[in-house]
């Protein structure tokens, strides 16, 4: 069996369940200091995290980074609307007081940038800071985001494909490494063919993490994240008009796809201190393992001029 010394200094860890919101997350508790929650994306596990948790500690901070709600080790529930923005926000307003926080500074990827801007929003008393990479916030739409993803970018767009329940489940667990190896998921026509190969900012043994997990727990706890679109849009109708007034940063590649499709433009008409949009050069989606010093290096210094 191929060794990894950082997944095996992942799973030496351990972890612990966090009762909140009436569920269970798994949590990595490292470090000792002010506060960082790390919020992961789809189709990603807290083990996303593992080149900023390191890194944070040894920079004197402590960190809290949970398998979100319906990933790896956290509860996964059944209905659809146990997935929308306000249970993924008071999952980590839970998480803060089991963990005995008023606040924390919170950085998301993915999906896990979406909660944490929303939650920035929702409960900005319980937030000192917030950075968000891959995915910008951006102004509430004119209607609900389904029917505007649809008309611009068709039914076969992964966000479109992804919402009859069953669906993509199969497809993506049918071959669960080749679905976790394809870069950018638009369409089950992206799921055949060659195998992509294994990218060099991860190994074989950090790759068999990840499929022996989503083997045994299915994609569709994290799918549901996508269903709750329009959903979401309902829900946070009396956050229209808010802004986040608390140190924010963005950070993504210049080669990701999801900024082509939801532009970095319009951040500043949400977030009034943004302290930086930093985009790296030739950089994929998953920024936070494929550029890993450059993302703790940015990610640090935001934390540490916070105070």
């Amino acid at each position: 069996m191929e060794t990894n010394d950082l997944l095996d200094r992942w799973l030496r860890l351990g972890s612990r369940r966090v009762a909140t919101n009436g569920i269970e997350l798994r949590v990595v508790d490292h470090g000792e200091g002010p506060a960082v929650v790390f919020c992961h994306g789809f189709p990603e596990l807290g083990f996303s995290w593992r080149h900023q948790v390191f890194a944070f500690a040894e920079a004197g901070f402590r960190t809290l980074t949970p398998d979100m709600r319906g990933y790896g080790g956290s509860s996964r529930p059944d209905r659809i609307e146990d997935y929308d923005i306000t249970a993924l926000c008071d999952d980590l307003a839970g998480l803060l007081d089991e963990s005995g926080l008023d606040d924390a500074i919170f950085v998301g990827h993915d999906w896990g940038a979406s909660v944490v801007w929303q939650f920035a929003l929702r409960h900005p008393s319980r937030v000192r800071a917030v950075a968000g990479l891959s995915v910008p916030i951006t102004p509430r739409s004119s209607a609900p985001p389904m029917a505007i993803l649809r008309s611009r970018l068709g039914d076969d767009f992964y966000m479109c494909w992804f919402q009859e329940p069953g669906v993509a489940d199969a497809a993506l667990a049918a071959d669960v490494r080749r679905t976790l190896l394809q870069d950018d998921v638009i369409s089950a026509r992206d799921l055949v063919g060659a195998e992509p190969a294994v990218p060099g900012w991860t190994s074989e043994a950090e790759l068999g993490y990840y499929i022996e997990t989503f083997t045994a727990t299915g994609f569709t706890g994290g799918l549901n994240y996508y269903r709750n679109l329009d959903r979401n849009w309902e829900l946070t109708a009396d956050l229209a008009a808010a802004k986040i007034d608390k140190p924010a940063l963005f950070i993504a590649g210049s080669e990701d796809p999801v900024i082509r499709f939801t532009p970095t433009a319009k951040m500043t008409s949400v977030l009034s201190d943004l302290r930086g949009s930093i985009i790296l050069d030739g950089a994929g989606h998953w920024i936070q393992q494929e550029r890993a010093a450059e993302v703790n290096a940015a990610l640090i210094d935001f934390a540490r001029s916070i105070g």
